[in-house]
């Protein structure tokens, strides 16, 4: 499990690599979503398997579709549609979904109990988290909405028509 551990965080650091060093916002949100599903993936191996459900829930699925709604919103129009085509190649999806199938591979390990899997971890529940979230780091978890409001709020202006 130690090996699938390393290996989710490589490809956590590989993918948000890719996020900030790529040109096209559609790549972008794939490697993103990747990303974030390797740290759900770190979650479970570390034995939190509500953190992980909830990274998969909250940011690899809502936050997710609404940064999908921001780059809808700045579309310019049937060029950028076919930018967008032209963009949305095989070749896009290559990279994205090795990562994707390298996650899915140690989760299953760790999920369905092989070889790899650590046995005597502590699982930590909902309550845990709940504690931890809103007791020591809730102006973090404050400054972390704030932020992605701000952010939604920055692109709806900088992409909007006059």
């Amino acid at each position: 499990m130690t090996f699938f551990f390393y290996l989710a965080a490589a490809i956590a650091i590989a993918a948000t690599l890719l996020v900030i060093t790529g040109r096209n916002p559609v790549h972008a949100l794939l490697n993103l979503v990747v990303s974030l599903l390797a740290v759900a993936g770190m979650f479970f191996m570390l034995g939190a398997p509500f953190a992980g459900a909830l990274e998969i829930i909250v940011y690899a699925g809502a936050i997710m579709v609404l940064f999908v709604f921001v780059v809808m919103m700045l579309n310019l129009g049937t060029a950028t549609t076919d930018q967008e085509r032209r963009w949305l190649t095989p070749k896009t999806w290559f990279a994205p979904a090795v990562l994707a199938g390298l996650l899915l591979a140690g989760l299953l390990d760790v999920l369905l109990g092989g070889p790899l899997h650590a046995a005597g971890l502590a699982e930590i529940d909902a309550r845990q988290v709940g504690v931890h979230l809103f007791g020591p780091y809730l102006l973090a978890v404050e400054l972390g909405s704030m932020l992605l409001l701000a952010a939604l709020v920055a692109a709806y202006h900088l992409g909007r028509h006059d």
